[in-house]
Formats: C-alpha cells, sequence, structure tokens
C-alpha cells in the first residue's frame, strides 16, 4: 500500500494526499476508502479502491456509492465531481460494459500490475488521460 500510495503521488502534477483508510459514514455503516488524493489543479478529489482479484459488480456499486457520499459530504464549494478510480487485478470487459461505469464519467477502473512500468510507459498514459480530460472539459469528442 505505501508503495503504490508513493507511486500515485508521482503520477501527475496537482496531487495531494488527503487519507488512507478514510471513513465515511451512513446513517447506519461506516466504509472506509483505501486511498484519496486532492488534486489543486483540476479541483477535484481522487478516490481509489484497490481489489486485488477480478473485478466485480459489487466493487463497481460500492465506488459508485463511495463518489456520491464523496461529492454531499466532502466536495466544497468549487469543486469538480468526485473521481474514483477502482484498480484491480483483472478486469472483465462485460462487467464494466454493463455496469456504471458504462455511464459515468466519474468512474474508471484499471488493471494493475505488481511491477511498475517504464518511465516511457508512465508517460504515454499521462499523455493519454490528460487528452482525455482536456477533450471532456471543452465538450468534444473523438469519434
Amino acid at each position: 500500500m505505501n508503495k503504490l500510495q508513493s507511486f500515485l503521488l508521482e503520477l501527475g502534477k496537482g496531487f495531494a494526499f488527503v487519507a488512507c483508510q478514510q471513513r465515511i459514514s451512513t446513517e447506519t455503516q461506516d466504509f472506509y476508502i483505501d486511498m484519496v488524493f486532492y488534486n489543486y489543479l483540476l479541483k477535484c478529489f481522487v478516490l481509489i479502491d484497490l481489489k486485488t482479484g477480478a473485478l466485480s459488480h459489487q466493487d463497481i456499486g460500492q465506488m459508485d456509492m463511495y463518489v456520491r457520499i464523496y461529492d454531499e459530504q466532502r466536495r466544497g464549494e468549487g469543486d469538480n465531481p468526485t473521481v474514483g478510480i477502482l484498480l484491480c487485478g483483472h478486469k472483465d470487459l462485460s462487467i464494466v460494459r454493463y455496469s456504471v461505469l458504462h455511464e459515468s464519467a466519474q468512474l474508471f477502473a484499471s488493471k494493475y500490475r505488481l511491477v511498475l512500468p517504464s518511465e516511457a510507459e508512465l508517460r504515454l498514459e499521462l499523455e493519454r488521460g490528460q487528452a482525455a480530460f482536456e477533450q471532456e472539459s471543452t465538450g468534444t469528442r473523438q469519434v
């Protein structure tokens, strides 16, 4: 967890670590978000949940709930919507396609590796993510 936390802190500009295993609550239950970051350039919270096994629809529903609770309880005036990221050992594309991930621009699932990617792979992935964000923020999409 600590190595992954350090790795994520180096992913891009503007990320600030907020908490590890941060508790959020409903009226009757407590839940714990694996990692919480705030990106001061994007002006949004980024919630990260780690799953060692295959991605399940329960995982996706749980992250969707985390994002909604966080938006309601923690998001400040002027903050953009919270982003939820699920890092998992295996991602079933059918589950992703038929879940809330298909409809939500705020939830993402990605397979992670136990070996860190190369600097070139990281740079390419960051450039792809930045381009996608810029397209979303300007309202344009490539077909």
